[in-house]
């Protein structure tokens, strides 16, 4: 019998990718979603959802959904995002940040919530790949125990193999601009993410794509010092008094994160300014949380070489976000010591001031997003939808 023609010019390209050594046996488990529940007619929008499995005999299967870009899919970047935590759901940074869908806000009546369009979404722009991660958030599971994944590198590893399988079962998004991106607890894993599949494109272990950086919001950088910066934001945001600051850095001497328990002094000013702080993150998984082992205590070594190797970074900001106070952030990348290339100055929305900016001669810039808490898109849609867009656009905010 003859060979079919299509076949037969496919036969040089499937030859190729069986000789290359990141070449895996995959089994594809995706469906595509033209309904959800809560959300009137077909979706307007590519939504797919999937599991891919990684590790000795894919054990753990890490579950995504992938947003095919509403403007030109072949051509627009391709985001892989991560939410903080951990163990805080993709869905959350698909619902209430950059995802398509956002819920109708009413009072609840027992019924089913209703979602709606989000008209600030990034995947106007962009496709994006929200992951579960690590194994044992949202969907994603390991069919063996999982607190044995719960850890900064078995989570790096889990996510190095899972989008190297998606680019594989994905050929066609191969060629389009590649960034790494998340929030939060992502601020400790994207960059050591990011700087793992740079190296895999360089050893030939993950296809060849073009990475061209990545992208944090509120990002966690190094655990002792953030802790260090919250009284003084606390300070600057007048939650607490010129006196009881006073009290604190007199007292404990800038050192908020390990507190001599013979400095009694420290501990009654530490323990006055913590009343009515507690709060409870019910999108994530808590018993996760607290059983993961902190592997990564500083992301800034990975900054530092992704700055050297010339990539692109947008990190920002809400300004009213307290468990990663901009200060922290504005510290660390200060600490990289490179030159500023556009001075600190406001950004404009809608003729509005929607923050402030400055960027610095190893391609980062540095925005805050006025009036935004802790996952900033949540706050201000419109705003960060427009701080994106221009960047990733490569125009100034």
């Amino acid at each position: 019998m003859a060979t079919p023609p299509l076949l037969f010019l496919l036969l040089p390209l499937l030859l190729f990718i069986l000789l290359q050594p990141w070449t895996l046996q995959l089994v594809l488990s995706a469906s595509i979603v033209n309904y959800l529940p809560g959300f009137q007619g077909p979706l307007p929008f590519h939504l797919e959802t999937g599991y891919i499995g990684v590790g000795e005999s894919e054990d753990t299967q890490l579950f995504y959904y992938f947003v095919k870009s509403e403007r030109r899919p072949d051509k627009d970047p391709l985001l892989l995002w991560l939410t903080g935590g951990p163990g805080c759901s993709a869905w959350s940074g698909l619902v209430y940040e950059i995802g398509p869908l956002n819920y109708k806000i009413e009072k609840y009546n027992g019924s089913l919530p209703k979602l709606i369009l989000n008209h600030y979404s990034w995947t106007k722009v962009s496709n994006i790949i929200f992951v579960d991660s690590p194994v044992g958030t949202g969907f994603s599971y390991s069919k063996t125990s999982s607190k044995n994944h719960w850890n900064d590198f078995k989570q790096l590893n889990d996510l190095f193999q899972f989008f190297k399988k998606w680019l594989i079962n994905y050929p066609e998004f191969i060629s389009n601009p590649v960034y790494i991106t998340g929030d939060s607890f992502s601020g400790m894993i994207v960059p050591a993410l990011c700087q793992l599949i740079s190296n895999g494109i360089k050893e030939s272990t993950i296809p060849s794509i073009t990475l061209k950086g990545y992208i944090l919001g509120n990002p966690l950088t190094d655990h002792s010092t953030n802790q260090n910066y919250k009284i003084p934001f606390a300070h600057r945001m007048a939650l607490i008094s010129d006196e009881l600051y006073k009290s604190l850095e007199n007292s404990c001497q800038g050192e908020y994160k390990n507190i001599d328990s013979n400095n009694t002094k420290c501990l009654k000013a530490f323990q006055y300014y913590q009343k009515g702080s507690i709060h409870e993150w019910l999108r994530c998984n808590h018993d996760l949380g607290d059983q993961y082992k902190v592997d990564i205590v500083s992301s800034f070594q990975y900054h530092v070489n992704l700055s050297a190797k010339g990539y692109r970074s947008l990190i920002y900001s809400g300004d009213h976000d307290m468990g990663v106070p901009f200060l922290a952030t504005q510290s660390w990348i200060k600490s990289l010591n490179y030159s500023i290339v556009d001075e600190w100055r406001s950004w404009i929305v809608e003729d509005q001031v929607a923050g402030f900016t400055r960027s610095y001669s190893n391609q980062m810039t540095f925005a805050t997003v006025k009036g935004a808490g802790h996952t900033a898109p949540q706050y201000k849609q419109k705003e960060c939808f427009a701080m994106f867009q221009r960047w990733i656009n490569g125009k100034p905010l």
